[in-house]
């Protein structure tokens, strides 16, 4: 009977020994490079994790990343029991314009004595030295790259382009395992070749990271503004609405105690109603004025026509605007002009605007003594000074004087009349015409405003439609309508055309209302009128429209039409004045220019090839 023996056979015992031995030194070389790995990953999601709390610059965490990188491959290499070499580990980057690479980051040396390690291009046959700011051929770079097994490896971004390489220079001890070096250097290259990727992913996460971070920076900053606007805007609105409530509660007031029932005001009471209703009644076209002038500047869209100024004629006409004021308060008015300053580049209309502000203001807080205008030039520059023996403003308040809406609280109380904007105003139109305000005051010693401007502007001279609409008011023209002229008036408004027509036929002209288009061609059909008045809003058409239909019109196309309109912002009247319109007057109307321009084209038109025309003549 055959027996087996229970022990192994000694030589399948020897021939499995070798084989036991590779597997663990395998699984241990295993473990190294992803335990080494593992490592700088979590050392590289640290970086990430701080620059999400933290918001640094780019260049700072791209910094730290690499390193990183750096320093956790070479605490790899020098903790591990199988290395048999001395290794420095850097990384070196590159410029895409550039033929070379520069070492930004190297590996500290094991020891003080330690001397910086050399890389070998074998196919150059030459050593490159690995330390700080050495300077690195791209070429080299490549052969490093190339080589068997590799000393570089490339760092790319997320669109493909180098940004530099990982680089690693590695010197032999004196040991007589070379099999066992070549291995460590294979395992080496593993692990290099696997924390380019991990470095170069980090990279472009942390792109993405700063992005972010740039965008929420971004959205977080607009959300801000935005919420400062609508606090302004809020702030705004409820500002407007009581400056614009108070005049308007004095005219629906007066206005209601005249309609009284059983009410029977004298004479005089009447007329001191009518003068409430009138002086509220321009205390809001004021403030309407103010605001739409403030929401122009800020929007940058204000208009300025540059021209040359006579400088003592403009002032005295801006102070034969405030001189009945003066007289009703019994003040003194004076004017003091430097002989020397005789012309000014600047818009007229905005100048008259800022210095009737300032005389205005003046005045309003001025009960008695004297208020002035001095004109002097110093340098490059004309001070228009405003002065009073008024009140006075404390510290406190010249703070804030030129915020829009405020208001000094004494004055407030004491019931001064204003709007808070005309300073702010001033001020912004100042700052277009490159100047600027100043203001001295002291409580019950008066106040003085000075106006700076250069004397000339680089933006040249201009013309300025809008002083076109002011002379006309300032100078009608001489003429006396007759019974005979006739006026199509078509205007949607009950109120407006009632009042136009009382006016207009007090002037002596015959005026047919109509209060619609159909009205209006129906009116044309009985009558020739010397002149149409268009309003723009109809019920039942755009007089825009309307007045291009005229025009095509033979039989109308010579009669001049005015329009009267509230579009009264930025470009509305040349809106207007495109569609075929002799003229322009906004709502509220100005009566005095609504009589200059109905002078004016009331006359015999006359046709020139075609065109409108007036005769010249009176």
């Amino acid at each position: 009977m055959q027996q087996y023996s229970s022990l192994p056979d000694q030589n399948s015992q020897i021939d499995a020994t070798p084989k036991l031995l590779t597997t663990i030194l395998q699984l241990r070389t295993q473990l190294w490079l992803e335990s080494s790995l593992n490592q700088l990953q979590s050392r590289l999601n640290d970086c990430l994790l701080s620059a999400c709390n933290t918001v640094p610059q780019a260049e700072a965490a791209q910094a730290e990343v690499f390193q990183t990188v750096v320093d956790q491959i070479n605490s790899a290499v020098h903790s591990s029991n199988l290395a048999l070499t001395d290794c420095a580990i850097g990384i070196a980057l590159f410029q895409p314009q550039e033929t070379v690479a520069t070492v930004c980051y190297v590996s500290p040396s094991p020891s003080a004595n330690s001397q910086p390690l050399f890389l070998e291009v074998l196919t150059a046959e030459k050593k490159l030295l690995l330390r700080l700011q050495e300077v690195i051929e791209v070429g080299d770079l490549q052969q490093l790259e190339n080589q068997q097994p590799p000393s570089a490896w490339r760092l790319a971004d997320d669109s493909g382009s180098i940004m530099g390489w990982l680089i690693i220079a590695a010197t032999s001890r004196s040991c007589d395992h070379q099999s066992l070096i070549e291995s460590q250097a294979q395992l080496r290259s593993q692990l290099m070749a696997r924390s380019a990727i991990h470095c170069r992913t980090v990279l472009l996460q942390l792109r993405h990271i700063l992005s972010s971070q740039q965008l929420y920076e971004h959205l977080s900053s607009s959300n801000q503004e935005l919420e400062h606007t609508n606090q302004l805007k809020n702030q705004f609105l409820a500002n407007t609405s009581h400056e614009i409530r108070t005049p308007l509660s004095s005219i629906m007031l007066a206005i209601s105690m005249l309609l009284a029932p059983g009410y029977e005001p004298t004479r005089e009471r009447q007329q001191e109603y009518l003068n409430m209703m009138q002086s509220s009644g321009k205390h809001l076209l004021d403030l309407i004025n103010d605001i739409l002038d403030l929401s122009k500047i800020e929007a940058n869209q204000l208009d300025v026509h540059w021209e040359t100024i006579d400088v003592e004629l403009l002032c005295c006409n801006v102070l034969a605007l405030v001189k009945e004021k003066a007289a009703s308060k019994n003040l003194r008015l004076c004017r003091e002009i430097d002989p020397d300053i005789t012309t000014l580049v600047a818009d007229s209309l905005r100048l008259k605007q800022m210095l009737w502000n300032l005389l205005s203001n003046a005045l309003k807080f001025t009960s008695q003594g004297s208020v002035g205008l001095q004109v002097a030039s110093k340098g490059e520059f004309v001070h228009f000074t405003v002065w009073d023996t008024g009140s006075g403003i404390s510290q406190e308040d010249q703070v804030q004087l030129f915020q829009p809406y405020f208001q000094i609280a004494k004055t407030v109380a004491d019931g001064v009349e204003g709007t808070g904007l005309g300073l702010a105003v001033t001020q912004k139109l100042a700052e277009i015409h490159g100047g600027s305000v100043k203001v001295e005051s002291e409580i019950d010693h008066g106040s003085r405003f000075t106006l700076v401007l250069p004397l000339k502007q680089e933006a040249g001279v201009d013309g300025d439609q809008g002083v076109e609409e002011a002379k006309f008011s300032s100078s009608p023209l001489p003429f006396t309508p007759s019974s005979c002229v006739d006026i199509l008036l078509v205007e949607n408004d009950l109120a407006n055309a009632h009042l136009m027509q009382i006016h207009l036929r007090k002037l002596g002209y015959q005026v047919t209302w109509a209060k619609n288009a159909s009205e209006m061609w129906e009116a044309l059909t009985q009558l020739n009128p010397a002149v149409i008045l268009m309003d723009v809003y109809l019920a039942d058409g755009n007089g825009l429209n309307l007045v291009q239909q005229l025009r095509e019109n033979e039989q109308y196309r010579a009669i001049p039409i005015i329009i009267q309109t509230a579009m009264a912002m930025k470009g509305d009247r040349e809106i207007c004045l495109a569609s075929g319109v002799n003229d322009y007057i906004s709502k509220p109307i100005d009566l005095p220019l609504l009589d200059s321009l109905v002078k004016k084209y009331s006359k015999a038109p006359t046709s020139v090839d075609g065109e409108w025309g007036v005769e010249s003549g009176e």
